[in-house]
Parts: C-alpha cells; structure tokens; sequence
C-alpha cells in the first residue's frame, strides 16, 4: 500500500511540476511574442521596415531611441550586413531631422538609429533655405516622411555668434543674418537656440508643399533642443 502511495505520489508531483513548467514555458513565449510586437509597432524589428508608420509612432520611435542612448543601451539597429545589402535597393526613412553640423549632435547616434532610419539634412545653426526646404520637400513627397524635427542644441555656435554680433569672414555671415530675425532682447544661450528653432520650424512651414502636407495631417513638423550635458532630446511644440 504505502508502495502504491508513494507511487502515485511521485506521479502528481511529476505531473505538478509539468504544469508549472508548462505555464512559465507558455508566460514567456506570450512575453516574447507582445514585445515583439511592440516592436513591429514601433518598426525596431530587424527585419524589412513596417510599409507604414504613423506620425505619433515616428515620433516616439526617435524619443524611445534618445532614451536608450541617454541610459547607455542603444540597440544600434539596422547597422549589419543584410540592412546594407536591403537600403541598396531603395530607401524607406521614417523620419526626417534638420540638424546643426556640429560634431556633438549625430541624428543617427542620439537618436539610436540606422541605416536608411532617418533623412538628415544638417547645416551651421539648422538654419532654413531654399536647398534645405526643397530636400525636406523631396523627402515628404518622394520619400514619404511624415515627421519632421528641426533639431537645435545646447551652445550651439552660431547661435553664440549672432548674439555676440562681431564681424565674421566669408560667408559666415549668411549664417547669422538667418539666425538674427531670432534674437530678441536679452535672450540667454539656450533660450535663442529655442527661439531660433521656433524661427525655422516657420519658415519651413512657409513653404506650401509643406503647409498643405500639414494641413492634410499627413505631416508633422515639430521642434528639439538637444542637451550637451545630458545627451536629452526635449521637444519643442
């Protein structure tokens, strides 16, 4: 007797075990499986890109991306060798970003993206011209962006000059007659890159390619500011 109830002892617990193996077994495929398809959601698959991403989903994906760079855990996606071999035949950017050239500020880096991710147009200043309008025109009509960031940043050095209002060489100057509209009163650093951000996102929305985008909601236009410090992307309405 006490043989048949050990036995059948043995048997429910091996039986219990199974179960609870089970469970964990399922928990942890219906995990993986809702986080992948997050990130599908998200386009942060490795695979092909998703044939569309909204505007709100365009713009998180670029403040998700600052974050994990902020925190030291980027992904560096869409960096190997098949992504390259993918991109060669044709391009499919998420967003866009109107960036300053200075060396600190990447898109694709602080913003943890990828090859084909993102189309960049930078310049001193971030400023907005004829080219760099015409390039995000391109890149909303052909392209078929529906995000657009003007992205200023922390002691940005055209900003500085402009405020300083000293003679420059060569054509530099070009550079702070588009920043000077900008500069009102006793700005600090900071709040004149803010304000020259402001500046360009309307000028940039003076464009009627642009505007009538907008005003479709099919595009989106907002602004950045870029901490040095901190490596933070805050976005300015």
């Amino acid at each position: 007797m006490n043989q048949d109830y050990n036995t059948t002892r043995r048997h429910l617990l091996q039986y219990g075990v199974c179960i609870v193996g089970t469970a964990l077994f399922t928990a942890g495929i219906t995990t993986k499986f809702l986080d992948q398809e997050k990130k599908k959601t998200l386009g942060e698959t490795s695979s092909c890109e998703p044939k569309e991403i909204t505007r709100e989903v365009a713009l998180e994906r670029l403040i998700l991306g600052n974050k994990r760079f902020m925190e030291h855990k980027q992904k560096h996606p869409n960096q190997h060798q098949e992504r390259i071999k993918e991109v060669a035949e044709g391009q499919k950017p998420f967003a866009a970003i109107l960036g300053c050239a200075d060396s600190r500020v990447a898109p694709e880096i602080i913003f943890d993206q990828g090859l084909g991710d993102i189309f960049v147009v930078r310049n001193a200043g971030n400023v907005v011209t004829a080219e760099e309008i015409g390039s995000l025109e391109f890149g909303a009509l052909e392209l078929g962006i529906n995000t657009i960031i003007i992205l200023g940043h922390q002691k940005c050095g055209a900003v500085k000059a402009t405020l300083e209002g000293n003679a420059v060489p060569g054509k530099i100057g070009s550079i702070i007659d588009a920043i000077k509209p900008a500069i009102k009163g006793k700005q600090t650093w900071d709040e004149a890159v803010i304000a020259n951000v402001k500046l360009e996102i309307k000028r940039l929305k003076s464009s009627p390619v642009i505007s009538k985008l907008i005003t479709d909601k099919k595009l989106n236009v907002v602004g950045g500011f870029y901490e040095l410090e901190t490596g933070e992307v805050k976005i300015i309405a």
